[in-house]
């Protein structure tokens, strides 16, 4: 490989080789999401991955749904995660399927496997099919059902599906090896019976597969060539072989296992987001603090940043945590070069320029994106009252804190310098105006040199807006650690402001993001209206001051 051509990961190195060899003339690649709940940012990983390798090697991706169990698929799920791949930038063209699709021939394959003698009919208990599977370090325990007449197992499945047995009274099992060292292989269940009206088939069925039986069969009908898995898969490979070696299937795909993208301060357990949104921690499976991909287009993350966030991961077969903020890095990357900027104040001051004429008011222009001319200017109204951020000023301010103070003189971003002189109190003693004076020779940067600069928003053309101030869900590094992990919760991930935005901020489509100046990056929520705004953060900047602060603490 020359020092130009960039390494490839191993599985892309993979493909390679195959198509180098002839092993496959194309490349076919399948996500197979099970519809029972929204896709994390996991899922992402394999998403990339599963499609990107087609579009960089040749071939098709098919999106198929692993519909295997009802009891917890719904339609609204299939719906969520056909827009959440679309979003990411992918698309499956006409491969879309469903495992329900090939119920029959997954049906003909569990016959195929009875008649060779290599499954069985075992109505055994299900808390005797536990005890005899045997452990990691015991071996498992032959069902007395084991040597069952495939002419009999056989009579029992077919009355299996015709309905004539209840749920759980009996299974279909693989005859494998019950002393493998892979519990796996110990005979595992492959059809149940479960009568559960079914999203696709309605009741067509009353029996339905297993996971390990449905995948690899329907990857070889598909004629998958690669069957990219996380590293939890890893010791299903081998029943996974097995079955496509043993079953009368059109071809064979090669299973490969990779690790699974984690985050910090994050927790990826379908279990768990259910429970989160079953118990109301959030806000639905869209809560701009959950790591679905649906909250995340919710908080305004751009797909880019997905993208280069599972780029920058890599694919390996190491498990490992990637902190979140690499993650948080990459947004704000993705953003600064193309959020216009804007002005807001989460934290609304009053402040009166006293010596500033009464009924008098201008318009200052100010730059789009102070690093790229190209973006244009837009007008900001300037009169006598401003609002500017509670955080900008102190009454009795530390060293090196360089906003506003009694005395203290800062300038107005786009604006003239002002100088406290006065400051009003509530009866609880809180302020809540400030009184100041400005240069009217200070505009454009005239005037004393100052190294304050804070922002504002007239009150004139300022519109109220509720903004909501996203931060990680968890206070935990591992949050999912334990039994208590909803302990780990974080009280301040959701801080509600009532805050003054400029005018330009009232149209903003969502979908649409901006930087409000020395706050972080916003976007429209989707509830959001012009009469009743709501943004929601993004990401938030580096804060100086909160580092200095950090550091003294």
């Amino acid at each position: 490989m020359s020092e130009e051509e960039p390494r490839l990961d191993f599985i892309r190195q993979i493909v390679a080789d195959d198509l180098k060899s002839r092993r496959h003339a194309g490349v076919v690649t399948r996500f197979p999401p099970e519809p029972n709940g929204y896709l994390h940012i996991g899922h992402a990983k394999a998403i990339c991955l599963n499609f990107g390798i087609v579009q960089e090697y040749g071939g098709r991706c098919h999106l198929r749904f692993d519909d295997t169990n009802p009891a917890k698929e719904e339609e609204e799920y299939i719906r969520a995660i056909q827009e959440d791949v679309r979003w990411l930038g992918f698309d499956w063209g006409e491969h879309l399927y469903h495992a329900s699709d090939y119920f029959e021939e997954l049906y003909s394959y569990a016959e195929a496997l009875i008649e060779a003698g290599k499954a069985y009919v075992d109505e055994q208990p299900p808390e005797i099919l536990r005890d005899e599977r045997g452990s990691l370090t015991e071996p498992g325990t032959d069902s007395p059902l084991r040597s069952r007449p495939c002419e009999e197992s056989l009579d029992l499945f077919r009355r299996m599906r015709t309905g004539e047995f209840s749920d759980g009274a009996m299974v279909l099992r693989a005859k494998i090896d019950m002393s493998s060292p892979n519990l796996n292989l110990r005979d595992p269940v492959i059809y149940r019976i479960l009568r559960q009206t079914h999203p696709k088939t309605g009741d067509a069925w009353c029996i339905y597969p297993m996971y390990d039986f449905a995948h690899g069969q329907s990857d070889a009908i598909e004629e998958i060539t690669h069957s990219l898995c996380t590293l939890e898969f890893e010791n299903h490979r081998p029943l996974y072989d097995w079955l496509v070696k043993n079953l009368p299937v059109p071809s064979e795909p090669r299973q490969i296992e990779f690790s699974r993208l984690n985050l910090s301060y994050t927790v990826t357990s379908k279990r768990k987001l259910l429970q989160l949104v079953q118990e109301g921690h959030v806000a639905g499976w869209d809560d701009p603090r959950m790591p679905t991909i649906s909250g995340l287009r919710r908080r305004g993350v751009p797909p880019e940043a997905i993208r280069e966030l599972c780029k920058q991961v890599g694919v390996t077969k190491y498990e490992g945590v990637t902190d979140i903020q690499v993650f948080d890095g990459i947004i704000r990357d993705q953003l600064n070069s193309d959020a216009p900027r804007r002005m807001s104040v989460l934290r609304p001051l009053k402040v009166v320029i006293t010596n500033y004429p009464e009924g008098q008011a201008e318009e200052i222009d100010a730059p789009n994106h102070p690093g790229n001319e190209g973006m244009g200017t837009r007008k900001l109204p300037f009169a006598r009252v401003v609002w500017i951020d509670h955080e900008d000023f102190m009454e009795d301010p530390p060293k090196k804190y360089f906003r506003l103070a009694p005395g203290a003189e800062v300038r107005l971003r786009y604006a003239y310098n002002i100088t406290c002189q006065g400051v009003v109190k509530n009866a609880a003693g809180e302020v809540v105006e400030l009184h100041c004076t400005y240069d009217p020779n200070s505009f454009g940067g005239g005037g004393n040199k100052v190294k304050g600069r804070i922002h504002w928003v007239a009150d004139a053309g300022a519109i109220d807006a509720q903004v909501n101030l996203y931060d990680h869900l968890f206070c935990e590094v591992d949050p999912s650690a334990g039994e208590g992990w909803l302990d780990n919760l974080n009280p301040d991930s959701l801080k509600v402001m009532h805050s003054k935005l400029e005018l330009s901020l009232a149209d903003l489509a969502h979908g649409d993001r901006v930087q409000f100046e020395r706050s972080g990056y916003f976007t429209p929520d989707p509830s959001s209206t012009t009469q009743a705004p709501i943004f929601n953060r993004i990401v938030a900047l580096r804060d100086g001051w909160a580092k200095i602060q950090a550091k003294q603490n």
